[in-house]
């Protein structure tokens, strides 16, 4: 039978069934593979109360010596646990006698037996390492695992072996049989403890292969998709820029020629205290006086303290806010999974309409990331659903240099792929520290080159006049980097110049 004729049998497990395409082919056989504590027995409850809640029925057979009233005990602290389908349509037998007993003929009696006599659509066996240990050789428990595999293929029973992990390199004969093979990891790097999930194999249809991310919290196991695999074809392709955006400083919108284009990214680099926020919730409340759904989201101030400082410039965050048009979402930067931040942002999208956005603190996403040489390609994907479903969006990021002519970004190469690149820093005049605002690139658009200064006051984020004469932000005599020095803290010699021949 053709894999697109099969039905699909979801997990209920989020984010699960998207890396799956779908869910599970009925009547498939699938391993579900990990060391003690990586959640292979609540990861199989998980997706049996799912599908007993939707009409089916399945039998959890365990081969274990621990008892079914530890385990239940166990699961009853979690969100997808119910009473209601026990011994009706979900069914907890003990098999580990029957399997030391009788082996593996006896079992695969029993197995049979429980599946007419509860009319099973799913069937669950936990502790398949025990099945392969009692069994007298290697082409036993190749016959037994063949056997199953007809069984429930014939009668349409959706079946999960859950055994102890392998490492990649060893080769098990179960693997090449079944139909799916999902291995469920919990390392450490560096002090902090990772869960994620692997589909080493999925006959018959599409999924999304390589390393997800996975939580295990009161709400049972919750999967995050990784972004640049599931985000890797946008909804729609972004077309054409027609419409602008105002920022809503006049100044500022005349040297963008008329504001930011409609669906872009810009980014919005300089030190602390160079007024990176503040330009961005002005943004925000002006596109929520002109009706358009706008959310903020950042990782080190809490939505009080920005409307606090929103206030201090005249933004009325607060009544933004009452009236829908503003939405705030503060997410502080401890043990954080980059995809679920993903997720989040793109949930409120679409949950509101959202036109505008402010991601504020890009370093936010960095950290949260187990592996550093995904944020770009994390960073792709997601500027390009965001343009997809037509978000005009502004990232700001921290420099960490805050005087002289040197830029350093804590993530590299995302100028590349945003619109527009808007840099602000304090540079030292005539005795004062003055905010100034370069323009440094529109894509498709013509901008204002000059250096201007920035005035914020409690009237608002202001651009005034621009500098003439001293190149503020290169001038060479800024403080420079400390002379070269030999291995051994010697000064090197400085270079000659070369002699000029007549």
């Amino acid at each position: 039978m053709a894999a697109h004729s099969l039905q699909r049998i979801p997990s209920g497990v989020l984010g699960l069934d998207a890396i799956l395409d779908g869910g599970f082919l009925q009547g498939g056989t699938y391993i579900i593979a990990g060391m003690p504590g990586t959640g292979k027995t609540i990861l199989g409850n998980q997706i049996c109360f799912h599908h007993v809640a939707h009409g089916g029925r399945a039998v959890y057979v365990t081969l274990l010596a621990e008892t079914h009233g530890r385990l239940l005990a166990h699961l009853r602290g979690m969100a997808f646990f119910s009473e209601e389908p026990l011994a009706s349509a979900l069914h907890y037998v003990s098999a580990y006698r029957v399997l030391t007993g009788e082996g593996l003929t006896g079992l695969l009696d029993l197995l049979r037996k429980l599946i007419r006599e509860h009319r099973a659509s799913m069937l669950v066996v936990d502790g398949l390492v025990s099945a392969s240990a009692s069994a007298p050789n290697e082409l036993a428990f190749k016959e037994f695992i063949h056997e199953l595999n007809t069984l429930v293929s014939v009668i349409g029973c959706t079946t999960f072996l859950l055994t102890n992990g392998h490492s990649p390199e060893d080769v098990h004969p179960e693997h090449t049989m079944v139909d799916g093979l999902i291995e469920l990891t919990d390392m450490l790097i560096g002090v902090r403890a990772v869960r994620e999930l692997i589909v080493r194999k999925f006959r018959g249809s599409a999924h999304l292969r390589g390393r997800h991310v996975f939580q295990i919290s009161p709400q049972g196991i919750t999967v995050y998709p990784r972004s640049e695999a599931m985000l890797a074809d946008p909804i729609a392709v972004p077309g054409e820029y027609k419409a602008r955006a105002l920022v809503g400083v006049p100044e500022l919108d005349g040297m963008l020629r008329g504001g930011l284009q409609r669906g872009s990214a810009t980014l919005i680099m300089g030190p602390s205290g160079s007024g990176k926020t503040l330009l961005g919730l002005q943004f925000l409340s002006h596109g929520a006086n002109q009706g358009e759904p706008s959310l903020y989201f950042g990782f080190y101030e809490s939505p009080p303290r920005l409307m606090g400082k929103g206030e201090s410039i005249g933004l009325d965050m607060a009544g933004a806010m009452r009236g829908g048009m503003l939405e705030m979402i503060w997410q502080p930067p401890v043990e954080l999974v980059l995809d679920a931040l993903a997720v989040k942002i793109l949930s409120a999208i679409r949950r509101r309409g959202v036109q505008r956005l402010l991601i504020d603190g890009l370093v936010g996403f960095k950290e949260s990331t187990v592996h550093p040489e995904r944020i770009n390609r994390f960073f792709a994907a997601f500027t390009n659903e965001l343009r997809a479903l037509d978000v005009t969006t502004v990232f700001t990021e921290e420099t960490r240099v805050l005087f002289g002519p040197e830029i350093e970004t804590p993530v590299k190469g995302l100028s590349a792929l945003v619109e527009n690149h808007l840099f602000l820093r304090q540079v030292e005049w005539k005795g004062e520290l003055r905010r100034v605002l370069a323009i440094l690139k529109t894509r498709e658009s013509g901008h204002d080159p000059s250096l201007r200064e920035v005035i914020i006051n409690d009237q608002g984020w202001h651009v005034g006049a621009r500098f003439e004469g001293k190149a503020v932000l290169t001038d060479s005599r800024l403080p420079r980097p400390p002379k070269r020095r030999g291995s051994g803290g010697a000064k090197l010699p400085a270079r000659k110049k070369p002699r000029r021949t007549e």
